[in-house]
């Protein structure tokens, strides 16, 4: 299933998550400027996961509709690529990577299987726009959405990070 969404500009308020043909599918409620959380919502409405950083962590945690944990994503370093980790307990350990200066991304199961990919489909002026392509049978969508977005989160805190050094 192929979905397209965004972050906004201020990285808050609501945004769409749209398919393939352009209906809207869900969206994303990016809670509030000053933090880093998130919450998924199916097309009718329902809260499906959220996604946020734990107090004093750099790990972007992911939880169900009932605040159960699905899964946690971190960073990998890397040299020559981007790499990070996402644990998502008894469902395995999924590995995200990407080319140094690729803006497309592959999501790999624990046996190198890739089994969803993403892309930043926006010019470096505008906020993040990304296409997410989901053929995982252990990974839902929505929760590979509250993913990529704290992909894009953890790469915009290392951005901030490095201009404030």
């Amino acid at each position: 299933m192929k979905l397209y969404f965004k972050d906004n500009f201020f990285s808050s308020g609501t945004s769409t998550i749209m398919n393939g043909a352009a209906d809207t599918v869900g969206t994303i409620d990016l809670k509030s400027a000053f933090g880093s959380s998130l919450d998924v919502y199916d097309h009718t409405g329902t809260r499906v996961c959220g996604g946020a950083f734990p107090f004093f962590s750099n790990k972007w945690e992911i939880t169900g509709p009932d605040e159960r944990l699905f899964g946690v994503l971190q960073v990998r370093m890397s040299f020559l690529s981007k790499r990070f980790e996402y644990d998502a307990g008894d469902r395995g350990l999924f590995e995200i990577t990407s080319p140094a200066f690729s803006q497309e991304y592959d999501i790999q199961d624990g046996s190198g299987q890739t089994v969803a990919s993403f892309a930043k489909t926006s010019s470096w002026l505008q906020s993040g726009a990304f296409c997410l392509n989901n053929g995982s049978c252990k990974l839902d969508s929505y929760e590979l959405v509250a993913l990529v977005m704290g992909v894009h989160t953890i790469q915009k805190r290392q951005h901030a990070n490095n201009a404030a050094t």
